[in-house]
């Protein structure tokens, strides 16, 4: 049995703990207490707001459900006190300087750092990047105005560039693109629309090289609780947990 500890209490974490299998939630962290406590009582759990008490609970590995803010603050206390971490607020990672210092702290204490697949699919796929040649690698996003908050009424392109410069200007709306960052080694090219004509968040992948090409598009599900979570983002991270004990890895 796997004992996870989770940061953050929300519409994620919840999920996460109603498909608890071969892992036990053991403890939780937020910032409010009521959450914490409320989160703690439901699933059994260690509710925690101080995050040095949190860390001295006896989990195997930590899961950040919380924020950009929240990785950046505690991933790094997570693995110096020798424990796994999955990220989910990739664009944390968007900093080369703050991943280089998570990498290397991660390599002397002999822990991993975890990044769910998240709200796309082929990561694994899309890693072949780092050992062959890339003749294109486009994300293409389409989000309805309203999830932007921008009171847009037609099509609109909105950013057109590197997905290092997408996270400057749309710091919340930039995981997929660092996800895809991250297995390809490299900067991706990024687009996002604003589009009124669509009700839902998609991602399109263009991917070509000497392996040939691949096209996906994802439209998303909004999390039954939560509009601005991704019910497949979620769902990822219930599925890393599942296969961290698995004999069989797939699509590694």
């Amino acid at each position: 049995m796997i004992h996870v500890g989770l940061l953050g209490c929300g519409n994620i974490g919840r999920i996460i703990a109603k498909g608890q299998d071969n892992f036990k939630i053991t403890a939780v962290y937020d910032t409010a207490q009521e959450k914490a406590d409320a989160f703690g009582k439901e699933f059994s759990a260690a509710a925690h707001t101080d995050f040095s008490a949190f860390l001295s609970e006896p989990c195997d590995v930590i899961v950040e459900a919380a924020s950009v803010a929240a990785a950046r603050s505690h991933a790094k206390a997570v693995l110096e006190a020798g424990k796994d971490i999955i990220i989910m607020s990739v664009g944390a990672l968007a900093d080369e300087e703050f991943r280089a210092d998570l990498i290397e702290t991660a390599r002397k204490n002999s822990v991993k750092i975890h990044i769910p697949s998240g709200a796309v699919l082929g990561l694994d796929n899309i890693k072949v990047g780092q050992i062959a040649r890339v003749d294109k690698i486009l994300l293409k996003t389409t989000k309805s105005p309203a999830s932007l908050n921008r009171p847009i009424t037609e099509k609109t392109q909105l950013f057109g560039g590197k997905a290092h410069d997408c996270v400057r200007e749309f710091p919340k709306n930039t995981n997929v693109a660092q996800s895809l960052s991250l297995a390809a080694g490299r900067s991706i090219d990024v687009e996002l629309w604003a589009d009124p004509a669509e009700d839902r968040n998609m991602h399109e992948i263009f991917f070509e090289g000497e392996f040939g090409e691949i096209y996906a598009r994802i439209r998303n599900v909004p999390s039954p609780d939560n509009p601005a979570t991704s019910y497949l983002a979620a769902l990822s991270i219930l599925s890393l947990l599942r296969n961290l004990d698995s004999p069989l890895v797939i699509g590694a």
